[in-house]
């Protein structure tokens, strides 16, 4: 059946969606399309159904790396508690607005304030804005980050303050997320109802961007255009092994944490031209739209070397222009992105050598991350990730050495 042929059957689908993903955890927009199709259920019943799961409160979507994604939430009896500091009373109005009803919201003003009801309180969440009467937010976000008892605590911090040093402070710091003013309503429901509520592994920003399964489809993708206006690449954090070993694990992970939220934002910006994926080491897949990826790199390559030096410093090296020494007494550490372009006769090779390994050549599938790196030309690792219950573990070198 082709799309134009599509049964516009307003049939009930929401409980084999609700299955799927239970099933799978988080589904995108487009493999429920294709359900969809097979099941002879239109587009506009799919969006139906899935509209009211959501108002529901079953599910909920995220546009993550660029592609729009499903997720199975828990159904709590209790609601979850969130503190929303936000000096300015109005948008503090349109923050606890924008989260709705299912939550139990306080809003708080005063950031000495807020501190001590979050140590008594132990909200389950918290909006965070920076500039604050009393104590700025990143004061905070530190300070919830480094108690026992309220570490587990979601911080989203929503700031107009400048974001290229700020970003990376609040990061470092230990916030979940950084979004910044003007912030779209959309993204800051989605992102706290996701954090607070969906089933199974605790979201992460960094490792729940478009899985294999996205690649792969990318990777097909490039393998069979024929226009030239497609492009699939891979932007390499260059030098974050050795980051590593100098500074911890800890540091290396705050600086791909950095570069994954660089990349969603612009390719959020770009609109649907472009996605980003992540392939577990140093390096992350950029697809899409030749122009748009080439526009996307170049800004993030620009706003990650105008952070470095606060990278640096946040390490204990000193400005230059200061004229001291650093602590170190030696040569700062060397990061950079460097993006590269995959080449269409590299790609079809690295595949071919991939498919021989492969039962079945007529329905590939889903590649591995192994496969896919090896097609990519990132099989060289020099930085593993690897997924827990309790975040994110790094590992230096190809067959790991763990990170604590």
């Amino acid at each position: 059946m082709i799309e134009g042929d599509w049964m516009e059957n307003p049939g009930d689908i929401k409980a084999d969606i609700v299955s799927m993903l239970n099933d799978k955890q988080q589904v995108t927009y487009g493999e429920l399309r294709s359900f969809a199709i097979s099941m002879n259920v239109g587009e506009e019943a799919l969006k139906k159904n899935l509209k009211e799961l959501e108002g529901a409160s079953a599910i909920a979507s995220r546009s993550s790396g660029g592609i729009l994604t499903y997720y199975i939430l828990q159904n709590e009896p209790a609601l979850r508690r969130i503190m929303v500091v936000e000096d300015d009373k109005n948008i503090s109005k349109l923050m606890a607005l924008t989260l709705g009803k299912n939550f139990d919201i306080t809003q708080i003003y005063d950031g000495s304030e807020a501190l001590q009801k979050i140590k008594y309180e132990k909200p389950d969440l918290v909006v965070l804005d920076l500039m604050l009467p009393g104590m700025d937010g990143l004061q905070i976000c530190q300070t919830i980050k480094k108690t026992p008892t309220l570490s587990d605590t979601i911080v989203i911090i929503v700031s107009a303050m400048d974001a290229t040093s700020n970003r990376f402070k609040g990061i470092k710091y230990g916030a979940d997320y950084y979004i910044r003013k003007p912030f779209d309503p959309v993204e800051l429901r989605s992102l706290v109802t996701i954090f607070l509520k969906k089933k199974g592994k605790k979201f992460d920003p960094l490792v729940d961007l478009p899985n294999e399964d996205k690649i792969s489809d990318a990777v097909e993708k490039a393998v069979k255009e024929t226009e030239s206006e497609y492009e699939i690449g891979r932007l390499r954090v260059d030098g974050l092994a050795e980051f590593a070993r100098r500074f911890g694990n800890e540091s290396a992970v705050t600086i791909l944490r950095l570069v994954s939220q660089l990349m969603q934002d612009k390719v959020r910006e770009g609109g649907s031209k472009a996605f980003v994926g992540f392939l577990n080491g140093d390096d992350f897949v950029l697809a899409g739209d030749k122009e748009a990826v080439g526009k996307i790199t170049s800004e993030i390559v620009s706003e990650f070397s105008a952070v470095l030096p606060f990278v640096y410093q946040s390490e204990g090296y000193k400005p230059i222009e200061l004229g001291i020494d650093d602590m170190y007494g030696a040569e700062s550490p060397k990061l950079e992105l460097i993006y590269t372009p995959i080449e269409k006769d590299f790609l079809i090779e690295r595949r071919k050598e991939v498919l021989k390994g492969k039962s079945t050549k007529t329905d590939i599938g889903s590649y591995t991350y192994d496969e896919l790196r090896k097609m990519l030309g990132s099989e060289e690792l020099d930085i593993t990730i690897t997924r827990t219950d309790d975040g994110v573990r790094l590992s230096i070198g190809k067959g790991g050495e763990e990170g604590k």
